[in-house]
């Protein structure tokens, strides 16, 4: 039994040793690792942040009735050039019944008030005549008489105003005639004929008829988060691109940051905006959706090498790169880093063009065809 027993465990030692001997026999067997090289190359890098946001005018003037009625006719539509003072819209006064009914008791009331300073003037005229009164007696009748006659006009107007929206004599300056107020173009007409409109008051910002604006001044109004924020200052470069508009690039400046930010999703965003340079012929909607790339820094025809082949000293965190310097065999370079696109660094001083630089993933020969 015990002969049994030390043969197996033999036999399990023999087996055990035979796998380890030939396990180190495939290890040497293996190819040995190589590495690659690369060399720095030449190239422009921009250090940005995006935003999103859209294309919008720089002043946008609403237009708004300062009379409630029916819009009763249109003149314009979305894309037409006005100048200011041009006639956009007609509104048709429905007049309210109350405000009617005391406008015309008014024009009672002030007509037997004229009645009555009518006959007092032709007495104290006739008893002027006949050396009865002065003339300063006179006159204080012209004056009531003409006051009568005065009031009664005015109500009048008012009568028509209430019923129709305007009166003789008020010629373009009446409330029924709706005009630009500044030069631009229409963006928009939200109402139609027969919409009912609402006067623009104290209580109330009124309706809107129309959207003006000057469509040659646009800019960009965008979002940017928190954690990009405290990298952009005024002034800088935005070079934007609208979705709608394909290979066309928009520079411009960015000229506000929110100094305050909201809470969207979770996250605190800040408003920029960015005022275009519109210099060609290229027609820009308002509205339209765009992105702003946001150059923080810029770098012109610099030596640079990517991203992944920068090694960093465990100890003191310090770049380097290893270069050739034989048939596999590799010597460490520090480098002084510039500004980077986040693939691309720029390279200040700590090796040259020649070089040739480790890739430091190791690559076996199998992987690339050796």
């Amino acid at each position: 039994m015990k002969k049994s027993v030390t043969l197996v465990i033999l036999i399990i030692i023999i087996v055990a040793f035979g796998a380890s001997m030939y396990y180190l026999y495939q290890k040497n067997a293996e190819d040995p690792v190589v590495y690659e090289t690369e060399q720095a190359t030449t190239r422009t890098i921009i250090k940005k942040t995006v935003a999103t946001g859209s294309i919008l005018p720089l002043e946008e003037v609403l237009i708004k009735p300062n009379i409630s009625g029916v819009i009763q006719e249109i003149y314009v539509i979305g894309g037409d050039y006005v100048k200011s003072g041009d006639l956009i819209a007609k509104i048709k006064v429905v007049p309210n019944l109350n405000a009617l009914n005391d406008a015309k008791n008014a024009i009672d009331d002030a007509k037997i008030t004229l009645e009555d300073q009518r006959r007092n003037f032709d007495r104290q005229s006739e008893l002027f005549n006949k050396g009865v009164i002065s003339k300063v007696d006179l006159e204080r009748a012209q004056v009531t008489y003409d006051q009568a006659k005065q009031a009664y006009s005015a109500a009048n107007k008012r009568y028509d105003i209430v019923q129709t929206g305007t009166t003789k004599g008020y010629g373009n300056t009446a409330n029924t005639m709706i005009r630009a107020t500044v030069s631009g173009m229409i963006l928009e007409v939200p109402v139609e004929v027969g919409n009912q409109v609402i006067e623009s008051n104290n209580f109330n910002e009124g309706t809107t008829i129309a959207a003006i604006a000057d469509v040659n001044k646009m800019i960009f109004e965008g979002k940017v988060d928190e954690s990009e924020v405290g990298k952009i200052k005024e002034n800088l470069p935005l070079e934007i691109t609208v979705g709608a508009i394909e290979n066309k690039v928009f520079e411009a400046v960015l000229d506000y940051i929110a100094p305050k930010g909201n809470a969207e999703n979770g996250a605190i965003q800040f408003e920029i905006k960015g005022t275009l340079k519109k210099g060609d012929t290229v027609f820009i909607r308002a509205g339209l959706s765009a992105n702003a790339s946001i150059i923080l820094g810029r770098a012109d025809s610099v030596l640079a090498i990517k991203e992944a082949l920068v090694q960093f000293d465990q100890d003191t965190k310090k770049p380097f790169v290893e270069i050739a310097n034989g048939d596999q065999q590799f010597e460490r370079k520090d480098l002084v880093l510039g500004i980077s696109d986040g693939i691309y660094v720029e390279i200040k001083s700590g090796i040259n063009k020649e070089d040739q630089i480790k890739v430091w993933n190791a690559i076996k020969p199998e992987e690339f065809g050796g």
